[in-house]
């Protein structure tokens, strides 16, 4: 069974200091650009962002937030909410019915 493992924001449009390193399998396999962030919650993952680019998000181009499940994949807060819900891993009391915030899982 697929489970949400963490919070993660995609930035389709960052800029890569290096793109002669294959990707392999460490971007999720849904993922075919840019670079993805991964950390308990969404301010750890731009934190992150900000901290190793020295840029802010406005300046970073189109991003997704959302998380990582299981199976290597990277999922948007609503299929996220689906994922936890089918896996057990929220309550009925979540921010919202239909999208995942990852206070939600903890």
């Amino acid at each position: 069974m697929e489970r949400i493992l963490c919070a993660a924001i995609w930035y389709k449009e960052l800029p890569l200091m290096r793109t002669d390193v294959p990707i392999g399998h460490y971007l999720p396999f849904n993922c075919s650009c840019g670079i993805v962030f991964a950390g308990r919650n969404h301010m750890q993952c731009l934190y992150q962002m900000v901290v190793l680019t020295g840029k802010v998000q406005a300046e970073v181009g189109e991003y997704a937030s959302g998380f990582l499940t299981s199976e290597n994949r990277f999922v948007d807060r609503i299929e996220g909410m689906r994922i936890a819900r089918e896996a057990e891993q929220v309550g009925e009391n979540t921010y919202s019915k239909k999208r995942l915030y990852s206070e939600d899982l903890y």
